[in-house]
């Protein structure tokens, strides 16, 4: 895959569009960074699309296999990329030359949307907003280690670094848990910290082993180490969650390698707050789109066009969250009730439905409040705050699991505190299991210990034994977490050549005391 794009500037009556949607954009409050709109085609597109919204990345296979995917999609009709942008300042954001001039409106105003939540959501606010250009400083250093080091031992490198970019801490960067450095320290044994030798009494050769005993010396140089030992502080002090900058701190790496792996721990922690606001992200840029385009954008000519555009991107399914409905739905229920007064203790004491189904203050908070919702929440909070029963009732949500006698997806659910505790711990942690760094000295031999805070669901064995393969090629020494499989407390083990699992107790009960 070419990492060199040649885009197209926009056509003059596309920079009309443009200066139209972004008047009606800010004329609504909106507020975002300057926005660059290019014009590609579908092979420029998913090419970009396969980098992460970049125009250059470092080199790795994995784009590779990601743009073919895209593009076999697209060639068979089952996938179409309609737009793309990233969180940059100035932003960037792609449109597909073979799109209809509806689309490119409908386009424009939904990258706006995106763009005011790029800049004013509180957990983009410690993103790199110069990313655009750290992409291509990652990719120029990635590709200088390549031609020093070879290809091969590179990739490879990255393909272990990746397996564990998910094992990072996506709240670290709101919240100073403890100082960092006292935090990682490790307190290695070097020559110098190294317990001296029992003092020996001078004796002449033959009375040697008299005067100063064998036995007993060893005796007393084991006494030192072990009191030694005591004096070491617990490695780290308390569990981490951080597992990547554990292992960047404290790995016995080379220079190269802990570079790349700094680049794979940043890239990781930038497209975290994407995953964390997805359904308000899209909510809030298809709200924007709907509301601009039905006022101000559409022409008879344009009716058609854009009635199918949205009927697919807001179409239902039965067996997985539509995020893009879920966050615009969700949006215009918290306008309308704010605009009609359906908040505060009074809404929440009064029992009566028919009351409730006829209140109206004429508060018209509403605008005022999806502003607020846009800029503090994210998608965890988003639901837990406001999913209500009436949205459920309304929308007719409800909770999916897979049946395996028949083969389907079918309803298990149809009760609003199952429904919304399933889609909260869904949301938790962007659906990743907790797993934390308990000891990085375990059993004394410089072992790492992990630790899973089962939460009902097990982990994947392969996954969980594959990642604890590539943590040991990264920490150089024997692996283990502790989880659950199969109701018991377990530790998997790798020692460099085999994979072990120790039950550690005979029964784990969640929930009980």
């Amino acid at each position: 895959m070419s990492t060199t794009h040649h885009f197209r500037s926009l056509t003059p009556e596309m920079v009309e569009i443009q200066q139209k949607m972004e008047a009606h954009a800010r004329d609504y409050g909106l507020d975002f960074f300057p926005t660059i709109f290019e014009v590609v085609d579908a092979d420029q597109l998913h090419a970009v699309a396969a980098y992460g919204g970049f125009p250059t990345r470092y080199p790795h296979w994995r784009f590779g296999m990601e743009y073919e995917q895209l593009s076999k999609g697209y060639s068979y009709g089952l996938q179409k990329i309609y737009e793309l942008v990233i969180n940059n300042d100035p932003c960037y954001a792609y449109l597909l030359a073979s799109n209809e001039i509806t689309d490119h409106k409908l386009v424009m105003a939904h990258v706006y949307g995106h763009c005011d939540f790029f800049k004013n959501n509180y957990w983009f606010s410690k993103t790199n907003r110069h990313m655009i250009d750290e992409m291509a400083n990652h990719g120029n250093r990635i590709r200088r280690y390549m031609d020093r080091f070879g290809v091969e031992e590179v990739e490879e490198f990255i393909d272990t670094c990746l397996s564990i970019e998910d094992l990072i801490d996506i709240h670290s960067p709101f919240v100073k848990r403890s100082d960092d450095r006292d935090r990682y320290e490790f307190r290695k044994h070097t020559d110098d910290e190294a317990p001296d030798d029992p003092p020996k009494f001078q004796a002449k050769g033959y009375m040697d082993s008299f005067v100063n005993p064998p036995k007993a010396l060893a005796e007393e140089a084991e006494r030192r180490r072990q009191r030694l030992l005591e004096k070491v502080e617990k490695f780290p002090s308390e569990p981490v969650k951080d597992v990547m900058l554990f292992v960047l701190e404290n790995a016995s790496l080379k220079p190269w390698q802990l570079d790349v792996l700094s680049i794979i721990r940043d890239e990781a922690y930038y497209f975290a707050p994407q995953a964390q606001t997805k359904i308000m992200n899209e909510g809030w840029a298809t709200y924007w789109h709907s509301t601009i385009m039905t006022r101000h954008g559409i022409t008879p000519s344009d009716l058609v066009c854009y009635c199918d555009h949205c009927a697919g991107t807001l179409a239902s399914s039965s067996t997985r969250l539509n995020p893009y409905k879920l966050g615009l739905e969700l949006y215009r229920n918290i306008e309308e009730r704010w605009n009609r007064g359906q908040f505060g203790q009074e809404w929440e004491d009064c029992d009566d439905m028919r009351a409730k189904v006829d209140w109206d203050t004429g508060a018209m908070l509403g605008r005022d409040k999806i502003f607020e919702v846009r800029r503090v929440h994210n998608d965890l909070t988003f639901v837990d705050e406001f999913l209500t029963l009436e949205f459920c009732r309304e929308h007719k949500l409800f909770s999916f699991g897979y049946n395996e006698q028949s083969g389907y997806y079918e309803i298990e659910s149809r009760k609003f505190e199952q429904i919304k505790a399933q889609l909260l711990f869904n949301l938790t942690n962007v659906g990743r299991p907790f797993i934390y760094v308990r000891d990085g000295n375990y059993k004394n031999r410089g072992e790492l210990f992990l630790e899973h805070r089962y939460n009902g669901v097990e982990l994947k064995l392969e996954y969980a034994q594959d990642t604890l393969a590539n943590l040991f090629k990264l920490w150089k020494r024997p692996t283990h977490i502790e989880t659950v499989l199969d109701d018991h407390l377990c530790v998997l083990s790798f020692d460099g050549t085999d994979h072990t699992t120790l039950k550690t107790d005979e029964l784990v009960t969640i929930g009980e005391e």
